[in-house]
């Protein structure tokens, strides 16, 4: 499981996603319960600010609603989740947005060096401070790489690429073998078997955003096996003597 609370537009805020699954809830669920809550408060504008509608790349590419909750959304929401477990949770959370608010405190906390060394200091902890950032928006960029599908672009790439390999082992598009459907969708089927042995996917466009480059590459690389060669080859042969 991610942070239960991180940073967002510079408050500690934690999502929706992460709520469904700490509190072992459906997605959707939890989002019907933040959209009952603001169309039936009565002071909406104080809502606003409590939950900020956002979205993210699901699994499948498709881009699906979520919310950001800061701590008066998360109490507004969590107070209706009810159990032992849920109440180990609650007191995780609270915690979890303590530390993050102390720590928006103490960097705000800002003070003038004294002295040159001081300054050096000063300047030495900012970087260090940054370089830390940068780790962890890449170690989320990663996580989101690893967590999302295909973009639409990227999987149309990767469908020019797998046409274009099954018309290259037939010996081109005009080909006989290429010609007849049902040797073709035999290689494609060929290919997309030894596709998904090698990604772990039950379909092109799940293929981790990450591993885009390989994927593409492994397409380039393939050849069918033995049994179809021999078939391709057949065809080809028979069409020659004609």
């Amino acid at each position: 499981m991610k942070d239960l609370v991180i940073m967002h537009d510079q408050q500690a805020v934690t999502t929706s996603l992460v709520l469904a699954e700490a509190f072992e809830k459906q997605h959707k669920h939890v989002i019907e319960a933040i959209e009952k809550k603001i169309s039936t408060a009565e002071n909406s504008a104080l809502l606003k600010n409590m939950f900020i509608e956002d979205s993210y790349i699901a699994s499948n590419g498709k881009q699906n609603k979520m919310y950001y909750l800061n701590r008066d959304g998360f109490t507004f929401i969590a107070m209706g989740f009810t159990g032992k477990k849920a109440d180990e949770f609650k007191l995780k959370y609270i915690d979890a947005f303590n530390k993050m608010e102390n720590q928006i405190k103490e960097k705000t906390q800002f003070r003038l060096p004294k002295n040159l060394t001081e300054m050096s200091t000063m300047f030495f902890d900012v970087m260090k401070d940054q370089d830390k950032k940068i780790e962890e928006q890449s170690e989320k960029v990663n996580f989101l790489m690893n967590l999302s599908g295909l973009t639409s672009p990227r999987n149309k790439e990767l469908t020019k690429a797998r046409n274009k390999k099954i018309i290259q082992v037939c010996g081109g598009s005009e080909s006989n073998s290429y010609q007849d459907k049902s040797l073709r969708s035999k290689l494609y089927n060929e290919l997309f078997k030894s596709y998904r042995h090698r990604f772990d996917v039950n379909q092109y466009v799940d293929t981790p955003m990450k591993r885009f480059d390989e994927a593409k590459e492994y397409i380039n690389n393939w050849y069918p096996p033995f049994e179809l060669k021999d078939e391709i080859e057949k065809a080809n042969a028979q069409g020659n003597l004609f």
